[in-house]
């Protein structure tokens, strides 16, 4: 009779190891697929993995101190306005929205009826300047440079933060005040923004899809196509990774080839420039309330053109096609070029079938399957990281 494996060997290790895997997890016998239906995975699978999740979160969150920090960094570039031109300064974007990651930027406008780009270049620039030269000054500006964009901005670091500075972008200050509207009509401990946190984690630092100015995604962008997935399965979505697995799930399978997408529905590209939008095919119950309540904000928010007889303006179709929900005419998907438009189809679908294997997983490899899908993030020194720190 063979005898049991020394308690000091390597097989005997080997042995216990496999006997402790076989007794605390069930194995899977039969075969299961590679993308499972989001609605196939159980409660319980949800409640541990969403667990494990928080980890994630809490690296990427913002903290106290840099809230407290960029608020400063705010009320100073507003006062040091104020004082010079007398020109209002207001914040939008993901810093008042509070879904910055740890090196995300502070978006500013300034809004005025006799406020034009051509103070950004002159005006703004001088006045930024004279703060980078001052010794004194109360924070620490440098690197200030004008750039003429589609939409034209100064650029600068205040304390090193990065400070994006616009004139009467009305569109952002709307734009935040509906995503506001949205994550408190949704609920659920602000469960739309830690989405959109969790899903600008994966664009930016997994798959570095995420970057308007590298010819990738815009966060208005991803912001859109993460409030259509709320709007057709809201009632079933409890947690942020949950929604990050609906959010691949559904648009590895959508087909952008023929279909742009907007928050009422798919939208036919052969019918452009007129937006015929195709009624969602899935949702979840309670679709129609949901959808009144998405069509009356969006009417309270909409960017009116200036001058709409003088200029018309009308939706034009680029490589990916995102409606603004504010401003139809204006195409979200219009800084995707044609390589990154597959490479981003493509990262949809990997990371769509790698986060479907590792739900599929029992339950006890929660962690080591979560800390694989986000090595990335769970691996960089956020807190090295941080301008804001």
């Amino acid at each position: 009779m063979a005898s049991a494996p020394g308690r000091g060997s390597r097989a005997g290790l080997r042995a216990r190891m496999s006997m402790v895997n076989i007794g605390d997890c069930s194995p899977v016998h039969a075969p299961v697929p590679a993308h499972p239906d989001p609605s196939s995975i159980s409660p319980d699978t949800w409640r541990r993995f969403e667990s494990v999740t928080r980890r994630v979160m809490h690296k990427i969150q913002p903290t106290v101190s840099s809230d407290q920090l960029r608020a400063a960094v705010i009320d100073y570039v507003q006062r040091l306005f104020r004082s010079h031109t007398g020109y209002q300064v207001s914040p939008f974007g993901s810093v008042p929205l509070k879904t910055y990651l740890p090196n995300g930027d502070i978006d500013l406008t300034l809004v005025g009826p006799e406020i034009y780009d051509e103070n950004l270049e002159n005006e703004v620039c001088a006045i930024l300047k004279s703060e980078e030269q001052r010794e004194d000054s109360e924070f620490e500006v440098k690197g200030v440079q004008y750039v003429p964009a589609e939409v034209k901005v100064v650029k600068c670091l205040v304390q090193n933060i990065a400070v994006d500075i616009s004139v009467n972008q009305i569109g952002g200050l709307l734009t935040f005040e509906f995503l506001e509207k949205v994550d408190q009509k949704i609920g659920k401990d602000c469960l739309f923004r830690r989405s959109i946190m969790l899903i600008k984690d994966w664009c930016y630092y997994e798959s570095r899809i995420l970057g308007a100015h590298r010819g990738l995604i815009s966060t208005y962008a991803l912001e859109t196509l993460v409030l259509y997935i709320f709007h057709i399965f809201h009632k079933s979505l409890d947690g942020p990774l949950a929604v990050l697995y609906r959010f691949l799930d559904y648009y590895s399978k959508f087909d952008w080839d023929n279909k742009g997408i907007s928050l009422f529905g798919p939208v036919s590209l052969s019918l452009l420039p007129e937006l015929v939008i195709e009624p969602p095919d899935i949702h979840d119950d309670g679709f129609v309330p949901w959808e009144e309540f998405l069509k009356k904000h969006v009417e309270d928010y909409t960017v009116l053109p200036r001058n709409p007889k003088d200029n018309p303006q009308v939706f034009s179709r680029k490589f990916l096609n995102i409606i603004d929900p504010l401003k139809q005419s204006n195409n979200l998907g219009r800084s995707v070029n044609k390589k990154n438009f597959y490479r981003i189809r493509k990262e949809f679908d990997v990371g769509s079938h790698k986060l479907g294997k590792i739900l599929q997983a029992p339950t006890c490899f929660a962690d080591s399957g979560i800390n694989q899908f986000f090595a990335n993030t769970l691996n960089t020194d956020h807190a090295g990281l941080r301008r804001d720190a």
